[in-house]
């Protein structure tokens, strides 16, 4: 049975367009058209949010269809430049979000619906509106999250302690080079803190200065530890798939350590276990703050039965059931960095615990940036590991990388004001 507050929205939404002879087709149908969601998840991985939608609808009596692809800022690209944008869009990027709201892609939230969003994850954005007048509205809201600043590691194999190795795999079929953006990120967290990282993270902060090189730096001699060739062999090496059908760079017997979010626990059994960066990199102060990202949900096709499904996803109820829905090792993470109950395998119930004791976490920078830095940065990661021990090559880089933050900063493309938090603030 549909909400009373779902019929009121549909009412009002029609009756403001005047007589029934001039509703479009959007309000008028709106009872029985099929709503589009456009996500990251793929193949098995789809399967527990999809049967979520599934219980979402049975309560609503609307009718929600799926649709996951691994390039989803190209295919909602253009689905936007055709004019069919999704009913909602979950997306990853901050900063790809900041941009379709400032373009008027992305809808603004209603005030009912701005209150599921908790600490860094959906923060209000002040865009200039046609009158001139400056507003802050939110854009989205998290439907899952994932903790980050995490090395992974067998801690009763002996050569997890005998000798250590890292993996090391950039290659993705999206973007290559995320993870060792991760890597940057994080060393700038754990060595610095949360204030100099959001300084950085929002643009305020110089790529060429001390903390963004000394990061840089501090990756650099992890890299060269595991011998001249591991950081150019990383570039073509994919993140997961092994090949085969096999996923996990864990499991190539070649490293022992792996630098990587919460969500890679679904290829491992639970001898692999996640402990805080800091522990496996000498000389980081001992601080609980952590890089985090996340998978938010915003509207791109508004009306009434778009905003009542984004309620529903931010919901109790639809995160018991997803949680229930999933693989021990695949549960969902959500803002409160709770995941359902009942019995969790040991490496969920790891990064539950290690969600729990945070201080700070601090949303993924790059995911944060403008596109056109967040790629940038992706591709000097690559060029960097070429060879990382050329400091003149590093130096170019970051002369880069500061280059094209200072024109996106003149531009105003830096929407978010902060990126840290608490969870549950």
């Amino acid at each position: 049975m549909k909400s009373a507050r779902h019929l009121l929205r549909t009412a009002l939404a029609c009756c403001l367009l005047g007589t029934a002879a001039l509703l479009p087709a959007g309000c008028s149908s709106e009872e029985g058209r099929t709503l589009v969601v456009l996500g990251p998840w793929t193949g098995e991985e789809a399967r527990p949010f999809m049967e979520t939608l599934k219980e979402i609808g049975r309560r609503t009596g609307q009718t929600y269809v799926y649709e996951g692809a691994r390039s989803l800022q190209e295919t909602l690209a253009a689905q936007l430049r055709t004019e069919s944008p999704p009913d909602i869009a979950i997306l990853n990027g901050l900063g790809e979000l900041s941009e379709y709201a400032r373009e008027g892609a992305a809808k603004p939230l209603e005030e009912d619906v701005a209150g599921s969003g908790l600490g860094p994850w959906a923060q209000r954005i002040t865009l200039r509106n046609q009158q001139g007048e400056y507003r802050q509205h939110s854009y989205w809201v998290p439907v899952r999250v994932d903790l980050k600043s995490i090395v992974w590691s067998r801690p009763d194999d002996p050569r997890t302690v005998r000798n250590p190795r890292w993996c090391l795999g950039m290659a993705s079929d999206a973007t290559s080079g995320w993870p060792g953006t991760d890597w940057i990120e994080d060393l700038l967290l754990q060595k610095y803190g949360p204030a100099v990282y959001d300084q950085w993270a929002t643009g305020d902060l110089p790529w060429t200065g001390e903390p963004v090189k000394r990061a840089w730096q501090a990756w650099r001699d992890l890299l060269v530890k595991d011998g001249p060739k591991a950081a150019e062999n990383a570039i073509s090496t994919q993140f997961e798939y092994l090949g085969g059908g096999l996923n996990g760079l864990l499991n190539t017997g070649r490293c022992t350590l792996e630098h990587q979010a919460s969500f890679i626990r679904r290829h491992y059994a639970d001898d692999v276990l996640p402990a805080p960066t800091r522990k496996f990199v000498p000389g980081l102060p001992d601080r609980r703050a952590y890089e985090v990202s996340g998978d938010m949900a915003a509207v791109f096709r508004p009306g009434a039965a778009a905003w009542e499904l984004l309620e529903a996803l931010a919901s109790r109820p639809a995160r018991a059931e997803w949680a229930r829905l999933a693989r021990p090792g695949e549960r969902p993470f959500f803002s409160d960095g709770s995941t359902g109950s009942g019995q969790l395998s040991a490496s969920t119930a790891a990064v539950q615990k290690l969600f729990r004791a945070a201080d700070k976490v601090c949303f993924d920078a790059s995911d944060a940036m403008p596109s056109t830095l967040r790629g940038a940065f992706q591709r000097a990661v690559l060029e960097f590991l070429q060879d990382p021990q050329d400091a003149r090559l590093l130096d170019g880089l970051l002369r880069q990388l500061e280059a094209e933050r200072l024109t996106q900063h003149r531009a105003g493309a830096f929407a978010l004001e902060h990126l840290c938090g608490r969870l549950g603030d």
